[in-house]
């Protein structure tokens, strides 16, 4: 039988993420991001996916529809992100599994 290998380990947390236009961020390195939000009982939670794709042009904020998820996260100490509308996301788990990257985000009550 042949042996199955699954790389795993945690990478580093990107500082910054952009919007660059619908369903697409992007960090400090160019490096895109897709987000899938999951609306929890308390709240919500958005898997962040980092996939190389072309990104097309960039668009304005009041060009990108409403969206239960701010233009731009920076991170903040403590494994959490503070989004551009003030909110904070408590970093999860953020690994990599043979070659894919993935990061899940919760928000935490506001305070």
């Amino acid at each position: 039988m042949g042996e199955f290998q699954i790389l795993v380990h945690t990478t580093l947390h990107p500082d910054r993420l952009w919007i660059w236009r619908q369903s697409v961020y992007v960090d400090e390195n160019q490096r895109t991001w897709l987000p899938i939000t999951i609306e929890i009982e308390d709240g919500i939670q958005v898997l962040m996916r980092q996939e190389d794709i072309p990104r097309g042009e960039a668009m304005r904020p009041s060009q990108l529809p409403p969206s239960l998820l701010p233009l731009m996260w920076q991170l903040y100490p403590g494994r959490r992100y503070r989004g551009s509308d003030s909110s904070f996301w408590r970093i999860v788990y953020h690994i990599e599994i043979s070659g894919i990257e993935d990061m899940l985000l919760e928000q935490l009550p506001e305070q």
